[in-house]
């Protein structure tokens, strides 16, 4: 098998498409599993028990069950009970959702390595809970948390090739059907791997950056 430049240049256009969507699902997945997350944390954090172990558990479930069976339970199971979801819809929701038992971890390294004094100053400063996190604790929190949120961010968008499973065009599915229609699979699949390539490496990049600035929280997976 020979590589043909026209079979790269008709199905660039496909491509580059599917590269758009699978950026936009990155995005919105990612920010998706940020606010859950960091609610998840915070929940953890809750004086009741019941509320605690709940959470545990549901998180342990969602982390330990793959996101391919979590998508077709969504996208092809639920419809059996009245709920639909458009593909696009459902992929982010998944990931968001799968990814949010991760960064959640994250989040509560991050707040755990806030010295305990800083909440004594803020009842200290009369401050009510909502406002000892916004000015005391996220403040300080955050910044840890940057190097390992940026890496689960370049993850999600490697895992976005599992959405093909319930149709969205992303750009795994759009080279796949170049493929299927003109029998051909070297080009495609090459430039879908040099298209990751080109994103991920300065994803890393710049992932490694930060680590430089900022000291990384272990995570327990």
């Amino acid at each position: 098998m020979e590589w043909s430049w026209d079979h790269a240049f008709a199905v660039l256009p496909q491509l580059l498409k599917g590269l758009v969507v699978t950026i936009e699902a990155t995005i919105v997945a990612s920010l998706l599993a940020y606010v859950l997350g960091l609610a998840i944390a915070i929940l953890k954090m809750s004086n009741r028990k019941s509320t605690r172990v709940s959470l545990y558990w549901m998180t342990e479930f969602v982390r330990r069950t793959p996101i391919l069976v979590q998508l077709y339970v969504v996208f092809y199971v639920l419809p059996d009970f009245g709920i639909f979801l458009e593909a696009f819809t459902c992929g982010v929701i998944v990931l968001g959702i799968h990814f949010s038992t991760y960064t959640s971890e994250v989040f509560r390294a991050g707040i755990d390595n806030v010295p305990k004094g800083q909440w004594e100053a803020a009842r200290s400063l009369n401050y009510n809970p909502y406002q000892a996190w916004k000015y005391v604790i996220l403040p300080q929190a955050i910044p840890p948390m940057i190097p390992p949120l940026a890496n689960y961010l370049i993850t999600m968008f490697k895992e976005t090739p599992l959405l093909a499973a319930i149709t969205v065009v992303e750009l795994f599915r759009a080279a796949d059907q170049y493929s299927n229609s003109h029998y051909t699979y070297l080009e495609p699949m090459t430039l879908v791997g040099v298209f990751f390539l080109l994103v991920s490496i300065p994803s890393a990049m710049l992932a490694m950056k930060l680590e430089k600035k900022f000291k990384p929280i272990k995570v327990a997976r």
